[in-house]
């Protein structure tokens, strides 16, 4: 499932083409898909200017001058691609529509934007603008990693006490929005902490200097343009990169690549997902 850094590529990659643009045209071609569409919802999109775009956790958000929010989350196997775009930046042709075409947004300014789901565990909603942060899915959060709100105090407080692994912990979203199983492995790799590690065990030195390297990891992956694990595309249909920079995830019995170590990475499953870790240099 796309993580943080997934995400931000591809609403990055919409804002060219959706940010401060009608939708001229929107079209839903199913009833559903992780759960049902909002009522109307292709009427009350179609005519709607996008003020603004942002991700909130794993969630896309588009702000509408309607007094509602477009909230988009991708699920397993969703993408979101622009054709036509008048900028010059994507695909000018727009493409012969596909299957799983699912949500297609005709823009004023000529892009085209195609919400394409196989496995439909993607999911839209349309929510009151003002009440926002107490939808459902997004009240529970806790703050952005890379927000001012994720800090060490906040951190050490929260992992205070805490008898579960320290991975589980970093999973969890109420303590921080939006940290996935793969860059959580990354980061505890830098931190040279291992993942059975529990929580509340960490000295606070350890956990603080888990906050600048969470940002580092994200940012490294924003930069790179995602992960291209199984679906993920960014906007424009271009793979990202990270993945070439893992240092432990989908590693399994493959060589430290720390400096000097000469251990092994392993992999075992915590709360039905894999960790990926080296038992001789994370402690």
């Amino acid at each position: 499932m796309p993580e943080l850094p997934e995400v931000e590529t591809v609403m990055r990659g919409l804002q060219p083409s959706m940010e401060g643009a009608v939708i001229a045209q929107a079209q839903v071609n199913r009833p559903d898909l992780r759960w049902p569409f909002p009522e109307r919802m292709a009427e009350r999109l179609t005519g709607a200017r996008v003020v603004a775009l942002r991700r909130r956790s794993k969630y896309i958000l588009a702000e509408l001058d309607r007094g509602e929010t477009l909230l988009v989350h991708l699920g397993m196997s969703g993408r979101m691609t622009v054709s036509g775009d008048p900028l010059g930046q994507f695909v000018h042709d727009h493409p012969q529509a596909a299957k799983h075409d699912h949500v297609v947004f005709d823009m004023e300014n000529g892009a085209r934007v195609t919400f394409n789901d196989p496995r439909r565990f993607g999911a839209m909603d349309l929510i009151d603008t003002a009440g926002l942060a107490e939808h459902k899915l997004l009240r529970v959060l806790g703050p952005e990693p890379l927000g001012n709100d994720f800090h060490e105090d906040h951190l050490i407080a929260a992992f205070k006490g805490k008898n579960s692994p320290v991975k589980s912990a970093l999973l969890d979203q109420g303590i921080i929005a939006g940290l996935g199983n793969i860059y959580v492995c990354e980061a505890l790799f830098r931190a040279q902490i291992s993942p059975k590690r529990k929580a509340g065990q960490l000295a606070a030195a350890r956990v603080a200097a888990l906050v600048p390297i969470i940002r580092q990891v994200l940012e490294e992956a924003i930069i790179a343009g995602g992960s291209s694990l199984k679906d993920f595309r960014q906007a424009n249909g271009k793979l990202g990169y990270f993945q070439h920079s893992f240092d432990v995830y989908g590693r399994e019995a493959e060589p430290c690549k720390r400096q000097g170590c000469g251990g092994t990475i392993a992999r075992i499953t915590q709360s039905g997902r894999s960790s990926f870790y080296c038992g001789k240099c994370q402690r």
